[in-house]
């Protein structure tokens, strides 16, 4: 199950869980659509994969399955672009 966690890992923008601004490499590193287009170039600066949009997890499936809380926030690993 996906964490859906809750920020941008370059700027620390607030991506809650049906948030359409999200995106996740197949790890789930999680990026805001501005960094992951403007700064990162479609890849996850973390391993090189992807980015694509989140999925939306239904509301009614948040009380059970509630979205992840933790920030992750590593804004020197954007600098440089993705990960070779």
């Amino acid at each position: 199950m996906l964490e859906l966690r809750p920020n941008c890992e370059c700027c620390d923008r607030d991506l809650p869980p049906d948030s359409r601004l999200a995106l996740i490499c197949s790890f789930e590193c999680t990026f805001c659509r501005d960094c992951a287009e403007a700064r990162l170039g479609g890849r996850c600066p973390n391993c090189g994969g992807e980015l694509l949009a989140r999925p939306v997890r239904p509301a009614e499936k948040l009380a059970r399955f509630p979205a992840a809380t933790e920030r992750r926030h590593r804004p020197e690993r954007c600098a440089g672009g993705a990960a070779a």
